[in-house]
């Protein structure tokens, strides 16, 4: 009687997971295995591992994960760390981190393209100040940088969480042992706040390898990535069949990335 009550509990959310991620994923998959006419095929996996313009897009989406993920770290961990010393203030600190999150995402990025235009809020600095004006839009750099923006409150919470956990007697300890402060900071404390490093690595990570939006918008076509080219092969070149080879590429690499960055017990 008790397993029947936690099954009628839990049938909503069951029901939800199966129609809102189980099945999207399984038809994803069965397109991957069809070509325009609809006929199975295996074309799609054999052109993309053979096309070198898709390899190419494979290699830019690592890279600009990658590089996003890491700029990430290197600016959420301070930010939790200096966060979780102001004890009265936390919450409203926090808060500040979390309200960028409610904000369309759309909005955030069409947001950037007036800053970073040619007679953008930046150009326009600069050219007050002398030093004329620059592309900036629809380049690298914007891309990663907007990316960074929009990614790093998924960053700084889950170090943050691992940073108030810390026991403060063992970094004392360390410092009474002799211990200097980098080491105490490579040996305890970064030891100590790696499941929360590894929890932020795989929520920019695995979603930055499959952005599209902000590409388009802030990245232009200079910024091509496997993210751009499912959304080609959906709404332009209406090829469903590839555009789920590609995203089932995706998916696999997303899992092998959770496996490896997942908590050892």
């Amino acid at each position: 009687m008790a397993k029947f009550k936690h099954f009628l509990v839990a049938a909503p959310y069951y029901l939800w997971i199966g129609l809102f991620v189980i099945l999207p994923i399984g038809l994803i998959f069965i397109y991957s295995f069809h070509d325009l006419n609809g006929h199975f095929t295996l074309n799609n996996y054999l052109n993309f591992f053979k096309n070198s313009t898709y390899l190419l897009m494979a290699f830019n989406s690592l890279c600009f994960a990658i590089i996003i993920t890491f700029i990430s770290l290197i600016v959420a961990y301070p930010i939790a760390w200096i966060i979780s010393k102001f004890q009265n203030s936390r919450d409203f600190l926090i808060l500040l981190v979390i309200m960028p999150m409610w904000i369309n995402l759309l909005l955030k990025t069409y947001a950037f393209i007036g800053i970073f235009s040619r007679n953008g809020t930046l150009n326009n600095l600069l050219a007050n100040l002398g030093l004329g004006r620059h592309q900036f839009l629809f380049t690298d750099i914007a891309f990663i940088l907007v990316a960074v923006y929009d990614q790093l409150p998924f960053m700084i919470l889950p170090i943050y969480n691992s940073v108030i956990a810390i026991n403060h007697s063992l970094i004392n300890a360390s410092y009474d042992l002799g211990a200097s402060k980098t080491q105490t900071f490579w040996r305890i404390i970064v030891p100590l706040t790696l499941p929360g490093i590894k929890s932020g690595v795989q929520a920019i990570f695995i979603p930055s390898l499959s952005l599209f939006m902000i590409t388009r918008l802030i990245g232009g076509n200079r910024v091509i990535t496997l993210g751009t080219a499912i959304e080609e092969h959906f709404l332009s070149t209406m090829n469903w069949g590839m555009g789920s080879t590609i995203g089932v590429i995706l998916i696999i690499a997303m899992i092998l990335i959770m496996l490896l960055t997942k908590e050892s017990k």
